[in-house]
Parts: C-alpha cells; structure tokens; sequence
C-alpha cells in the first residue's frame, strides 16, 4: 500500500492598506497551496503581488481565493448577488491574481471560494453555477477546490472542470460532513493538540470525529490550515511534521 499524499492549503494575503491579518512569509514556508484574497473579502494589489513573488520563490501553488464583494465583514456575511453579476466578478477576480502570478514567472493553478460564498456553494445550485461560470469565463481551466459532494463540485464537473476534495482539521463538521456553521459555538477547533491529531486522522484514514461524536468519511486531496487565527504559522509547522512523521506525503495537487 503506498503512502497517503496530502496538500496543505491555506488563506494568504488577508489584509488591506496597512493591516495585515496573515503571516504570509512563515506559512509560505510551510504550506504547498496558497489561496491569495483577490481584493474582495481582503487583499490589495500590493499584497497580491508580494504573495504571488513569493509563493513562485518558494514553489508553492497560487490559487485565487475569490468572494463575495464584502470587505466590510470579510466576505462572511451570505449575499444574493444575481448569477451573471457573482459570474463577471469571480471572473475579474481570478483576472486580477493571474496577472501577479504571471508577473512572478508562475500561473494560478487553481479556484477555491471563501467564507460565505464557499458555505452557500455547498447546497445553492444557483450560486455554485454562478462561481464555476466565472471561472470558465476566466479561461481556466482551473480545479475548483472545495467540499466533497457539494453543489460547488457538481457544477464543476458538469462543465468539464477538475475538482479537489477538501477538508478542514480545525472546522467542527456535522454528521452530513459540512462544516458547522461559524455562528455555532464549538464551530472552530482551537485545541493544537486536536488539531493536529485530526489532521493526521484526515490524511491517513480519510475520517474527521463530527461535533455530535460521528465518525464521518472524508476522502480529501488538500487540507486547510486558517491562517488568521493566534499561532496559525507555528500550528502549520507542527501538523506538516505529524503528517511527514506519520508517513504522510505532503505535495502540491497542481
């Protein structure tokens, strides 16, 4: 039996202007894909460049983390923007990273949805069509990076799109294995030693215990380690070197 193989993702670039929220140098050191803000939930040009220069030096993957147009709440709040409208700026968002990425010597390799367009994609058959129609608009064609048997991943697949399974060691899953909503106490995992015992759990058995106690089957190609929370480099350090010491292959998906 060979050994698993896992990507570690996770969201950079999440500031604006003079704030910065992630600690974009320390886990480019650690991560293999990097989902860049591309100025709608957080971001700026400024900051997308220096993210793309820097995953292309260090050979990590780029990937355009597109939003809700929603600075104000961090692209957390749902919104029912019209499907040709969610299309044209999904499209003009992924545009925006190439153009960087491009500039660095890479390309971006791959789609993933945040926050509140990323849990609506998961059942709104509307919304999900919306996201996959500006990525082929974009001119892909680029994976799209979210949950197993979402409507998100039906969509893509229906339009000729590769998909990549993901999941979350630090994100409370329900029993259906989708995400516990973040207004839910207990929605984040912040315990290091849980986290990084899921982790391992995730890579090498493809299951996640759910909030109600569920052994849940979650077969994924990319991990997501939160890179806006308290010590989200130094966690990423220690779940990469569980992972490799349990015979965990970590390597990039694209």
């Amino acid at each position: 039996m060979t050994d698993p193989v896992i990507d570690l993702n996770a969201d950079l670039g999440e500031g604006f202007g003079r704030w910065s929220l992630t600690d974009d140098d320390s886990l480019l050191s650690v991560v293999t894909s990097a989902n860049v803000a591309c100025g709608f939930h957080a971001g700026d040009p400024s900051t997308m460049r220096r993210v793309c220069d820097l995953a292309a030096e260090r050979g990590v993957g780029i990937g355009a983390q597109v939003s809700y147009r929603d600075l104000a709440g961090f692209g957390r709040r749902s919104m029912d923007v019209p499907p040709d409208e969610l299309a044209a700026e999904i499209a003009y968002q992924i545009g925006a990273l190439e153009v960087f990425a491009r500039a660095a010597g890479a390309r971006v390799t791959y789609v993933k949805p945040h926050g509140a367009l990323y849990n609506r994609s998961v059942h709104d058959e509307e919304q999900a069509a919306a996201v996959v129609e500006g990525v082929r608009i974009a001119g892909g064609p680029y994976p799209v990076l979210g949950l197993p048997g979402s409507q998100l991943h039906e969509a893509a697949g229906r339009a000729g799109l590769d998909v990549v399974a993901e999941a979350f060691a630090d994100r409370a899953y329900t029993a259906e294995g989708t995400l516990v909503p973040r207004r839910e106490a207990g929605a984040v995992i912040t315990d290091p030693d849980a986290v990084v015992e899921r982790s391992v759990a995730l890579a090498r058995e493809g299951t996640v215990t759910s909030a109600g106690g569920d052994v849940v089957r979650v077969r994924a190609r990319s991990l997501c380690l939160h890179g806006d929370t308290p010590g989200a480099a130094a966690l990423a350090r220690r779940v990469r070197a569980e992972l490799e010491a349990a015979g965990v292959r970590v390597a990039a998906f694209a």
